[in-house]
C-alpha cells in the first residue's frame, strides 16, 4: 500500500511522446511514467476475513463516487460475470446493484481492496470479484492507473465514458497479474468523466490504490 500521495506533477516529456504515437482513444500506459496528485485507496473502508463484507451502497471518496453502473445502463449476467449495456442518462450519475450485488471489500496481504459482487450474488464464493465497478470522477481526467488483486490469467475490459455519457473507448487488457495498471487518453485530452470495470478472470478481480488528477485541469 502506498503511505503518501505522489506531489502534484505533469507528465514527462516522455510520456508525451508514447501518447503522440498512440492511435486509440485510450491507451494502456506504463503506470510508472504518470504521476499523480490524488490516490484513492479503501484502508478505511470496514472489511472483513475470508469472502470480505458487503457494501450495498455507493461508496464515495475524495473525488470519486463507486458503484456498480451508471443510470440509464441495465445489467445482464454472462455466466458468473456481470455484463453492462445501454448509455448513461445525464447527469451521469452511479447506481448500486442491489443487495449482496454492488460492492464488497477484503483484506488482501495488510490492504483492504474492493470489488464488484456478480450475478451469483454475495455470499455465495461465485460472486466475489465477478461484478462490475463503475467510477465517476468530479472532474473530467486524462489519465488514471489502479492495481489488480487477483487476476489468475483472465481479461479485463475497461469502458471509459464522457461527461455526456458518450463511450469514449473500450479497453481489453490480460492476461491479469496483480499489477498496476495505467491508462492515458490520446494526447492527454481531459475528458475521462468515469469508467466500468468488467472482469471475466476465473477467480475474479479486486481494485486498489486508484490514482487520477496531478494535471493542470479547468473546471
Amino acid at each position: 500500500m502506498r503511505n503518501t500521495l505522489l506531489t502534484l506533477a505533469l507528465l514527462t516529456t516522455v510520456p508525451f511522446a508514447a501518447q503522440a504515437a498512440c492511435e486509440r482513444p485510450v491507451c494502456l500506459t506504463d503506470p510508472e511514467s504518470l504521476v499523480f496528485s490524488k490516490l484513492i485507496d479503501f484502508d478505511d473502508v470496514m472489511a472483513s476475513l475470508g469472502l470480505g463484507s458487503r457494501l450495498d451502497d455507493v461508496l464515495i471518496r475524495d473525488g470519486t463516487t463507486f458503484g456498480e453502473r451508471f443510470a440509464g445502463q441495465s445489467r445482464h449476467a454472462s455466466g458468473d460475470f456481470d455484463v453492462i449495456t445501454g448509455k448513461p442518462l445525464l447527469p451521469l450519475t452511479v447506481l448500486d446493484g442491489g443487495e449482496g450485488q454492488t460492492l464488497g471489500a477484503m483484506h488482501v496481504r495488510g490492504s483492504i481492496v474492493i470489488h464488484g459482487h456478480g450475478p451469483r450474488v454475495y455470499p455465495k464464493v461465485e460472486a466475489v470479484g465477478e461484478g462490475a465497478i463503475a467510477v465517476l470522477f468530479e472532474r473530467d481526467q486524462p489519465a488514471l492507473a489502479f492495481d489488480i488483486a487477483g487476476g489468475e490469467q483472465g481479461y479485463a475490459s475497461i469502458k471509459f465514458i464522457n461527461r455526456q455519457g458518450e463511450d469514449i473507448d473500450t479497453v481489453t487488457f490480460g492476461p491479469l497479474t496483480e499489477a498496476s495498471y495505467g491508462f492515458a487518453r490520446q494526447k492527454m485530452e481531459p475528458d475521462i468523466a468515469g469508467f466500468i470495470l468488467l472482469n471475466t478472470d476465473p477467480q475474479g478481480i479486486s481494485v486498489d490504490n486508484l490514482r487520477f488528477e496531478g494535471f493542470d485541469l479547468m473546471g
